[in-house]
């Protein structure tokens, strides 16, 4: 009778516990929040929310707008030096004298004057203009015409480095949150062992061992919990920056991590070859010094100014002296020709040095080139090995979470020992940190060869 008692009152918490746990794992995974239902403060953000605000706000690009304005400001016929230029010009000098004089002859009486104004006046315009400087004017125009698509290529460049900072910023935000489910998830099943730990300890079936070590991993699962979710805030705060907003501004986000698998290297290669806009800026740059070459040989030929004025001078003398009054006008005009003979070998020096520089710019697009289609066939590798990757860290993932299942029911019914079902659960927490990393991973190669091949801009937003 005390065998058949013992038998009952120990089998029946087992049989309880068999009636509950088998779906302990089940249980766990439905009160884990998803990317969709977690609770999170602040208004939705969309990425293209992100990148118009960042695009709008963000102080270097202001810049570069406020640079692009003023080369386009620039770019003119005037300061090009194909326009005269005309001055005006007024002076007028006067005084009021008082004057005491006698004369030696003796003839004329003394004379006496007081508040006598004398006054000098001269009006003119002038007129000047460059006949000729070497077609240095055309040279010139073309320079700060060259000047204006650099800086806005400069523009573009900063635009799209700016989406593409926006982007993995918003998905590494993503990133973190997906990693605290993840983290979350294996709090609710370390949880529920603890919990069966707990029940089989009371009722003497397990060892206390066994529910202290359940007890050490739950509480190293909640101090992984922490530490992810001061990395989601971290991730919230660099967001926030790069948005030119208060680093604390709350929000939340919906989207999930969908990499593409579908990017070809041929297009992406053609895209860069003519639409990158640092590639276009090494070429304009290489315009640019064929440009100064021009310029520096101008300085060889004559240089012909022509200057003409029209000037009128009137005089009020109430002294008596001279001429009392006048009034004259006159037009003048002046043509100059400067023939450059010799200046100490300096012109043949910038020739010299203009030339060269041609050269430097010619290295410096082939340079840009290269480096450009090398950081494309790299990151284009990285990105096919981050789609194989996820690819099979999605198996991964799915074997996983079923061998916690198996390890949580032999655990439960004492075929394995907390060690072996401690490490299933951490094998099945790295896998999902690998899933996790493996599509940010994929995201981010993508992002970067939208934004070497200078599509991102389609792509992404706008």
């Amino acid at each position: 009778m005390k065998l058949s008692s013992w038998i009952f009152f120990v089998c029946v918490p087992i049989l309880a516990n068999a009636q509950q746990a088998p779906n302990a794992i089940k249980r766990a995974q439905l009160r884990t929040p998803t990317v969709a239902t977690i609770p999170q403060p602040g208004d939705l953000l969309t990425l293209p929310q992100a990148v118009e605000q960042a695009v709008r706000q963000n102080y270097q690009l202001q810049i570069n707008r406020s640079q692009e304005e003023i080369a386009r400001n620039n770019y003119t016929k005037g300061n090009a030096g194909y326009l005269p230029t005309l001055t005006g010009n007024a002076t007028s000098n006067g005084g009021l004298q008082s004057l005491r004089q006698t004369f030696l002859d003796g003839i004329r009486p003394p004379l006496r004057a007081t508040g006598i104004f004398n006054r000098t006046s001269n009006l003119g315009v002038n007129l000047n203009y460059v006949v000729f400087n070497g077609y240095a004017r055309s040279a010139t125009y073309t320079q700060l015409q060259q000047l204006v698509q650099i800086s806005t290529v400069n523009t573009r460049a900063n635009v799209e480095a700016t989406i593409a900072s926006i982007a993995t910023g918003y998905y590494d935000v993503v990133r973190q949150l997906q990693r605290l489910i993840a983290f979350a998830q294996a709090l609710d099943i370390s949880r529920e062992r603890l919990e069966l730990a707990r029940a089989n300890y009371e009722v003497g079936t397990r060892s206390k061992v066994d529910f202290l070590s359940a007890q050490v991993d739950y509480n190293t699962d909640s101090a992984a919990l922490i530490s992810q979710e001061q990395a989601l805030r971290n991730a919230k705060i660099v967001l926030n920056t790069l948005l030119v907003r208060d680093p604390l501004t709350e929000f939340s986000v919906r989207d999930t991590i969908v990499a593409r698998s579908d990017l070809q290297l041929a297009p992406l290669q053609q895209s860069l070859t003519t639409n990158n806009p640092l590639l276009a800026a090494a070429v304009l740059n290489r315009t640019l010094a064929d440009v100064n070459v021009r310029l520096a040989n101008a300085q060889q030929l004559p240089l012909i100014t022509a200057q003409t004025g029209y000037n009128y001078q009137f005089i009020d003398n109430q002294g008596g002296f001279g001429v009392r009054t006048g009034r004259t006008s006159a037009i003048t005009y002046n043509v100059q020709a400067t023939i450059p003979i010799f200046n100490g070998y300096n012109l043949k020096r910038q020739i010299q040095n203009a030339r060269v520089n041609t050269i430097i710019a010619q290295t410096q697009e082939a340079d840009q080139r290269l480096q450009l289609q090398s950081a494309l066939a790299q990151t284009y590798q990285t990105y096919q090995n981050s789609i194989r990757l996820l690819n099979l860290e999605v198996q991964n993932n799915q074997l996983a979470n079923q061998n916690v299942d198996i390890a949580y029911d032999r655990y439960r019914i004492g075929n394995s020992t907390f060690v072996e079902f401690r490490d299933v659960q951490r094998n099945a927490i790295n896998a999902q940190t690998r899933l996790i990393e493996a599509e940010f991973n994929a995201k981010a190669a993508e992002i970067e060869l939208l934004r070497l091949s200078s599509t991102i801009t389609q792509e992404l937003a706008m």
